[in-house]
């Protein structure tokens, strides 16, 4: 495994710290600020949502869609996330992203515009869910302690995977802060370090996890885990191909040393 380094921390602060004294424009840094603001409250409402809604299995939420209705409400709650989050990275979708910001701050909001997206995705996802009122199987004891732990090692692991692959632009910050100093906003390289090193979508592949390590079992626990597993084995594919495009040879090289998504934990010896 290759450690993860302190290069993305590094950076993020150095991004961050700029902010403190940023060039003048007044409208420029107004605009700059309150999309930042609203990215990162948003952020955190859709973290804690998906945390505690999944703890107790999606048996408690404030949805009250009646009866059947509630099946077809929690079916358009799970599609919408995947569908706009893949759609939203589209040529289609940066030109939809573009629209939600003034016109000429939009390209360099554009990773701040689709995180707020992406967070009231997830916080719809979460608290409008209507609940079926069935529980299969609680966790108590000793299995209680165990599932919390692979709970949060679970988010551990995501937290990880999202520091490796840019803190920055997973939590939107990249936008608002390169605006607030009027740069223009630069993407790390393609993350091959820490988790990354180990598979090709360590992001993925936690996020899943969280919905399978939960002290609470309902059967709307197991659609979500079901559909939300699906989307992240099948849609870093298309990642997978913007990635192709953008690092060429690097990325075929890459593709050929670490596995997708099951890390090899016996490597043949060379």
């Amino acid at each position: 495994m290759r450690a993860t380094d302190t290069q993305p921390l590094r950076r993020f602060l150095t991004l961050a710290l700029g902010t403190l004294r940023p060039p003048a424009g007044a409208w420029r840094i107004a605009v700059a600020f309150v999309y930042g603001v609203i990215c990162h409250l948003t952020f955190a409402a859709a973290v804690l949502a998906m945390m505690s809604a999944m703890f107790f299995g999606m048996s408690e939420s404030f949805g009250t869609a009646p009866g059947f209705w509630a099946v077809g409400a929690n079916a358009a709650l799970i599609v919408q996330f995947p569908l706009a989050h893949s759609l939203l990275l589209s040529p289609r979708g940066n030109r939809a992203l573009a629209k939600l910001a003034p016109r000429a701050f939009a390209q360099s909001l554009s990773t701040t515009t689709y995180a707020i997206i992406a967070s009231m995705q997830l916080l719809a996802l979460f608290t409008l869910w209507t609940p079926s009122g069935i529980i299969w199987w609680q966790a108590n004891g000793a299995a209680f302690t165990l599932i919390c732990f692979c709970y949060g090692l679970s988010w551990l692991m995501l937290i990880w995977a999202s520091y490796d692959a840019g803190a920055e632009v997973q939590s939107g910050a990249l936008g608002w802060m390169s605006l607030a100093q009027n740069i223009k906003p630069v993407f790390p390289d393609m993350p091959t370090a820490g988790l990354f090193s180990l598979m090709r979508q360590p992001i993925y592949v936690s996020f899943a996890l969280t919905t399978w390590f939960v002290p609470v079992w309902t059967p709307d626990q197991l659609c979500l885990a079901v559909a939300l597993t699906t989307y992240c084995l099948l849609a870093p594919r298309l990642k997978e191909k913007r990635f192709a495009r953008r690092y060429g040879a690097q990325f075929v090289d890459y593709k050929r040393d670490v596995p997708y998504a099951i890390p090899r934990i016996l490597r043949k010896k060379t």
